[in-house]
């Protein structure tokens, strides 16, 4: 690790290399105005057990500390980045991601909030004219709740922060193609068979067989759908604070683009590692995925 392909653009910190350091002490690292895109998803303060970070503080010392991610966060940042914040809570304490966005508030605009659905079961009859589906469908993977009070947990949210609410984004890198065919020329400004995906985004996670080598972690899918949205061209550095077994990086590589990332635990590091060398392999970079064409 540690290549630098900017030319040392972050002063002391190398580019695409994941860097043993706490949150804090890498963004303040960051010379100003650095850093295009970042995505990340910090510890939700719920008691997962981490190798290496107590996952257990008060509300407002959580809160606190969030807030300083905010505000370094910011600093680090150029004019016209983003932010792109997966938080989560739980069926017992749903204002965790509430809290924290608003722990955000003081240092950025929300400018959008994406719904992350990771399961999602849609009835036959409730799909209109799609003769090529002939029954329901229920896809994704959920955590299953022991409980008759609490549904099935299903989504997380994915808060887009900007300086000023106003960096347009290239939303039909993520777009879909049109049901209705007859949209494709009414829409005046349509471009083609594409339209945009709108705030409801259904990542699955991979199916995996064997143990989860790290307690809690977005799918890759998730920072890649959030870099094409924010406009690959446009991203000349991808940050991750809380980089964990490195999905964003090996976004980024799929995307062909820079990253830096910051982790405490030297095992996750390792983990993440051998995931982007193995990504690097598989010769992935700036070619198109399942999370949206790419277009001119």
């Amino acid at each position: 690790m540690g290549r630098d392909k900017d030319g040392g653009r972050v002063p002391g910190l190398g580019i695409n290399c994941i860097h043993r350091l706490d949150c804090l002490e890498g963004l303040r690292a960051l010379g100003e105005g650095t850093v295009d895109v970042v995505v990340t998803s910090p510890p939700y303060n719920i008691g997962i057990r981490y190798r290496s970070y107590h996952d257990r503080r008060s509300r407002e010392e959580y809160l606190g500390w969030m807030a300083e991610v905010a505000k370094l966060s910011r600093e680090a940042m150029s004019d016209r980045a983003s932010f792109f914040l997966n938080v989560g809570g739980t069926v017992t304490d749903p204002w965790i991601p509430l809290d924290v966005a608003a722990a955000f508030r003081e240092h950025f605009v929300l400018q959008n909030m994406v719904h992350w659905v990771k399961s999602i079961a849609i009835p036959r009859e409730c799909m209109g004219n799609y003769p090529q589906v002939s029954g329901d469908i229920a896809v994704g993977h959920y955590k299953p709740i022991n409980s008759r009070r609490f549904h099935h947990d299903c989504h997380e949210f994915i808060f887009h922060f900007t300086k000023a609410g106003d960096v347009e984004l290239d939303k039909l890198a993520i777009g879909v193609p049109y049901q209705d065919k007859s949209n494709v020329t009414r829409w005046k400004g349509v471009r083609g068979d594409l339209r945009d995906r709108g705030n409801t985004w259904f990542i699955p996670y991979e199916t995996i067989r064997e143990a989860r080598p790290h307690p809690s972690t977005f799918p890759v899918g998730l920072p890649e759908m959030c870099i094409r949205d924010h406009g690959v061209e446009r991203a000349r550095l991808v940050l991750d604070p809380f980089m964990g077994i490195g999905a964003t990086a090996v976004a980024c590589v799929r995307l062909g683009l820079p990253y830096i990332g910051f982790e405490i635990d030297p095992e996750y590091i390792a983990i993440a590692e051998e995931r982007i060398t193995a990504e690097t392999a598989r010769g992935r970079g700036g070619q198109g995925s399942a999370y949206g064409p790419r277009h001119p």
